[in-house]
């Protein structure tokens, strides 16, 4: 993107049901320590975090467990904000357990994520986006907080700091492997290192959570969603046709709409037909989470449907 405007999601976002009573100028100049410049938002305390965007910009990062993309984004928004050292606030809401949230921001696809200055929304991004980018709409929003008189820095209260987390153990070589090459956006390559993995330890889940992962990124990557649609409209029992539209409402957090695009599609097809399509199903399953109700719900009807 080339420019951010707060008056671009003016209307669009509704903030008023999640603000605080008014901050007075020096309330604002003055914000008090924080536990840390990243914090998980939920509706209960939104409030507060939308009043210290009248000191700082607040980056709100809308993301949820099951969604693949939000995985490669988040650590990176993360690590540019740590990198700033207090003049960006990260909220990061999990839109299924924060709904009001997910609905004052109009969240249709994640990830997604909208800036907050003096409790205006400024848009940043929708969907993973390479580093570099990240950096530069960073930029890009430090020049239009300080175009707004939002230039202040958070200090983090060493009494309030939570503890430093412990190291993360080292990856697996292949894993590591598998994460380079997705920093690259080359998923060819990851999908290779992932399913060597699988063939040392089929019973490795964080590489066959990896792999439909990635997998799911290497399908959707240049796919038109406009001419996608299209093509399913005109071919309802178009296989690849409803596999496209239904990896890209999964990739865009659309759950339900890919499963049910998908088991309306088996219960058409012939039964010598039908195998592709169960199968893409249990993998995007897989992806969701078997606890999820969602899935749950999905392989109910699906259950009722083969048998």
């Amino acid at each position: 993107m080339s420019e951010i405007s707060p008056a671009a999601l003016r209307g669009a976002v509704d903030l008023s049901s999640l603000r605080n009573r008014p901050a007075t100028p020096t309330e604002a100049a003055s914000a008090p320590p924080v536990a840390d410049v990243v914090v998980d938002a939920t509706d209960e305390t939104f409030g507060q975090i939308l009043e210290l965007s009248r000191t700082v910009p607040v980056v709100v990062d809308l993301w949820a467990e099951w969604c693949g993309p939000c995985k490669q984004l988040s650590p990176i928004i993360e690590k540019v904000t740590r990198e700033l050292g207090g003049r960006v606030l990260l909220a990061k809401v999990d839109v299924d357990a924060n709904p009001q949230l997910a609905q004052s921001f109009r969240a249709q696809s994640i990830p997604m994520v909208v800036a907050l200055i003096a409790g205006q929304p400024v848009p940043m991004f929708t969907g993973a986006v390479p580093e570099q980018q990240v950096r530069d709409v960073f930029a890009q929003l430090l020049q239009v907080a300080a175009q707004n008189g939002v230039t202040g820095s958070l200090s983090v209260s060493e009494e309030g700091a939570e503890p430093a987390p412990p190291a993360e153990p080292e990856l697996p070589p292949l894993h590591a492997e598998a994460f380079a090459a997705i920093e690259l956006g080359d998923y060819a390559a990851a999908i290779t290192a992932y399913e060597k993995a699988l063939a040392e330890n089929p019973r490795d889940a964080d590489a066959i959570a990896g792999l439909g992962q990635v997998r799911l990124l290497d399908r959707v990557q240049g796919l038109d969603l406009q001419a996608a649609r299209a093509a399913a409209a005109d071919g309802p029992l178009d296989v690849q046709a409803q596999f496209d539209v239904a990896d890209l409402d999964l990739a865009g957090g659309h759950v339900e709409d890919a499963f049910g695009r998908l088991l309306d599609l088996f219960a058409q097809l012939p039964a010598d037909q039908r195998t592709p399509v169960r199968e893409r199903l249990v993998e995007l399953f897989g992806l969701i989470g078997a606890e999820d109700p969602r899935v749950v719900s999905a392989r109910n009807r699906l259950s009722s449907l083969l048998f």
